[in-house]
């Protein structure tokens, strides 16, 4: 299930979901129905659509597993999923500023995690949320840290963190892919080895080629962190030659071409340039949540003084 929510598989996922719970229990369908319209947002990030949706099913799994919990206090799945439930909340609130709101989730999310794991040391996969907390909690800024010392919000530990994240991708049974995803921003943002995340980011893409968020990673990477401009144009397209061969469905597709004639630009492929913001210009939704349309406008304008 959570393999075809990577995917981008979503109408498969709708379709699976009762026919896994059961037998699952149904407190692991309300936590994947959150988790797979969080990956839906990170489709399209800028847009706020699914917004209260993604709120309203992520605390309504919270409650259920919370439910689960009070029924069977031992029973470790309970508490990992209780976790699980608000894991897409917590990434959306930080995607949206609510950072105090994601940091007291975080917590909660922790407890659960360790309770989990005392109930059951073989969950692994647990590893990594309590990995993930604990090495956000050393690396926030120092503003930030005494907000968590007014909330009594543990402190972290960046080594130990990255530690238990890697423990969990090597034992773990169920978030290997959600865990490559998430280390590829500390590889780029604290860890600085933008090859390791490259890495990642590649076998995500070649193992999940329908989802367009790991491709359009890949390009990001070559251009901030690289100056691979030449590999960035190549990576855009790749990225757009999917969606016209239909592996993909890739919402963003305006800004493609935009980051596409962007590249193009910069190496000094003006013509190339041009057809890449003409068809930005052409693709850009009627609310076009990425400004799409008045950038390509620019670009033009300035591609075209450039020549004069």
């Amino acid at each position: 299930m959570y393999d075809a929510i990577l995917a981008a598989r979503f109408d498969e996922v709708r379709t699976m979901l009762p026919r896994t719970c059961p037998p699952a229990p149904l407190e692991a369908c309300a936590a994947l129905t959150a988790a797979a319209l969080w990956w839906q947002i990170q489709l399209n990030p800028n847009s706020r659509a699914l917004d209260e949706q993604l709120e309203a099913a992520s605390r309504a799994a919270f409650d259920a597993a919370g439910r689960w919990t009070e029924r069977e206090p031992r029973r470790a799945e309970a508490w990992f999923y209780a976790a699980g439930s608000l894991a897409p909340l917590v990434q959306w609130r930080v995607l949206r500023g609510q950072r105090l709101s994601a940091a007291r989730e975080g917590k909660t999310i922790k407890s659960a995690l360790e309770r989990a794991l005392e109930l059951d040391p073989t969950l692994e996969d647990a590893h990594f949320g309590i990995g993930l907390y604990h090495y956000y909690a050393d690396v926030v800024p120092a503003g930030f840290k005494l907000i968590r010392w007014l909330f009594l919000l543990p402190g972290g530990d960046r080594r130990l963190g990255l530690s238990e994240m890697l423990q969990a991708r090597q034992r773990g049974v169920l978030l290997r892919g959600e865990i490559d995803f998430q280390l590829h921003y500390l590889y780029l943002w604290y860890e600085h080895q933008p090859d390791r995340a490259l890495e990642l980011l590649r076998g995500l893409d070649e193992v999940y080629p329908s989802n367009p968020v790991f491709l359009q990673r890949i390009a990001e990477v070559q251009h901030e962190y690289l100056h691979d401009h030449e590999g960035s144009a190549a990576t855009w397209e790749r990225l757009l030659a999917r969606e016209r061969d239909g592996v993909t469905i890739n919402p963003r597709r305006a800004l493609a071409q935009l980051q596409l004639g962007a590249e193009l630009e910069h190496v000094g492929q003006r013509e190339r340039a041009i057809a890449a913001y003409t068809a930005a210009t052409a693709l850009a939704s009627h609310d076009d949540v990425d400004d799409v349309r008045s950038r390509a406008r620019e670009a033009l304008k300035r591609v075209d003084q450039s020549r004069k």
